[in-house]
């Protein structure tokens, strides 16, 4: 079985200025990276990746390739890719998870917490080796540290999935809590394989980012912004009946509107309200 995220039914009061810069920052270098020829990339990869030989003094890179400092590159390696899935998959759950983490701690909270989240899955997955000679690039980590602190703030939000369940495909909705519960399972089931392969997937990095994410949200958080919204009411707000494609663009139109600005979440009809309402 495997799910893809499409969108969540939480609406923010704020655009979210600063996830948009990420993003955008993300696809800008990505362009930059494509544009490399050869050797060039692999080269960028050393030279604003996390190493970990390089971060913990095991090894050096030479003076004319240099263009950061060691402890400098676990935030430069947070806008870097290595190809259009890699991108793809991390701007998708940026997209759909940021803008409400965003909301509950203001813009420049966020920005820290964004940091020390890439910060603390750089360190996790570098000190499983910290020989390696690996260059390990992308946004997973603070990616990873949103998703703990969006389940952690909307545990019971609905977010609409893609379903693929061998050839039977279908869009149903699910609790935020499992979506990303499912994902945070898959690093930790994933992890242990990982240690006998070099390169691939930097699932600890993941993990790390993830139980930072958990850990510093009540710190981060506005103090007005609860913890575990609607975990202890009755509602729910998702369904498992499948939607069709039309209705679907339907409640993507709408989520994505101009008219859901100012809406507070849970204030919009949930996935479950079919007809009459503007999901219809």
């Amino acid at each position: 079985m495997f799910f893809l995220p499409l969108f969540d039914d939480n609406p923010t009061a704020r655009r979210p200025i600063i996830s948009w810069m990420i993003l955008a920052i993300c696809l800008l270098v990505f362009f930059w990276q494509v544009s490399l020829e050869g050797i060039q990339g692999q080269i960028a990869a050393l030279q604003y990746g996390v190493v970990p030989a390089l971060l913990f003094g095991y090894e050096s890179l030479p003076a004319e390739i240099q263009k950061v400092p060691a402890f400098l590159s676990v935030f430069t390696s947070m806008f870097l890719h290595g190809d259009w899935l890699h991108l793809g998959s991390n701007m998708l759950y940026l997209w759909i998870f940021a803008d409400n983490v965003e909301e509950a701690m203001g813009k420049i909270r966020f920005i820290v917490f964004y940091a020390c989240c890439g910060l603390a899955a750089a360190l996790m997955q570098s000190l499983i080796d910290p020989t390696s000679t690996i260059p390990m690039i992308g946004a997973s980590g603070g990616i990873a540290g949103i998703l703990g602190a969006y389940i952690m703030l909307h545990p019971k939000a609905a977010v609409r999935v893609l379903m693929i369940i061998l050839i039977f495909i279908r869009v149903i909705s699910l609790p935020a809590w499992l979506v990303l519960g499912v994902w945070i399972f898959g690093q930790f089931a994933a992890a242990p394989a990982a240690l006998s392969t070099d390169g691939g997937v930097a699932y600890f990095a993941h993990i790390g980012g993830f139980l930072a994410g958990m850990a510093l949200v009540p710190i981060f958080k506005l103090r007005n912004v609860p913890l575990f919204e609607g975990l202890h009411t009755e509602e729910k707000r998702w369904s498992s009946d499948p939607i069709s494609l039309a209705e679907l663009r339907h409640e993507a139109k709408y989520r994505y509107s101009k008219l859901e600005r100012g809406a507070k979440s849970g204030s919009v009809p949930a996935f479950t309200r079919r007809k009459p309402g503007p999901w219809g």
